[in-house]
């Protein structure tokens, strides 16, 4: 089955995948203040706005660390509020709200997912017919298409790695990088899988 991109969330891990049939030619590198999906060196020109984004940030927050991962622009504006003390719930809300759906030939939803060094995780999606954020107990993913509504999932993953590479190693067709966090006694770790 092809969802296209999705995010996982528990409490203490989640991961953020990229899966395209339009654009494959894509990695996931670490820069300073985030993990960013953007082009291999051999991926052909295109002007598509949707291709390269950050997709995951820890920021620090007036009560502590937060980490903000999504399937593109709209994780920046998450981690900015985030920062400047806005509950998770506003941040996701007010975010995918202002940006909205993709207005591409899909009207592909933008999806997001915050973890809080409390262990608070939220997950929220807008669609063209919705806005949903919701608190999450359990795993919980929600996709681009197909499961475009939180559902649990079986994520088993407890580092940032083993997100990563299970959420990558999926049986959801067209797997092109994955990225994990975790919430460890140290912080945020992060993890990059490419396929490599």
């Amino acid at each position: 089955m092809y969802v296209g991109r999705f995010v996982v969330v528990g409490p203490e891990v989640g991961a953020y995948r990229v899966s395209s049939r339009s654009f494959p030619n894509r990695e996931i590198t670490a820069r300073e203040e985030a993990l960013t999906v953007g082009p291999t060196d051999d991926a052909p020109e295109t002007d598509n706005p949707y291709v390269s984004y950050n997709c995951l940030r820890v920021v620090e927050t007036p009560t502590g660390e937060t980490a903000a991962f999504g399937n593109g622009s709209h994780v920046d504006p998450i981690a900015e509020k985030l920062e400047l003390g806005y509950p998770a719930r506003d941040a996701l809300a007010e975010s995918l709200l202002a940006l909205d759906y993709e207005k591409d030939d899909y009207d592909t939803p933008r999806i997001a997912a915050t973890i809080g060094d409390d262990g608070e995780a939220m997950i929220g999606t807008v669609r063209k017919d919705a806005l949903l954020v919701e608190t999450v107990d359990e795993p919980t993913l929600v996709a681009t298409y197909e499961k475009d509504a939180p559902e649990a999932f079986g994520l088993e993953a407890d580092s940032a790695a083993t997100a990563a590479s299970e959420v990558y190693d999926h049986e959801f067709e067209h797997a092109v990088c994955a990225a994990g966090v975790a919430l460890t006694d140290d912080g945020f770790e992060t993890a990059i899988e490419n396929g490599n």
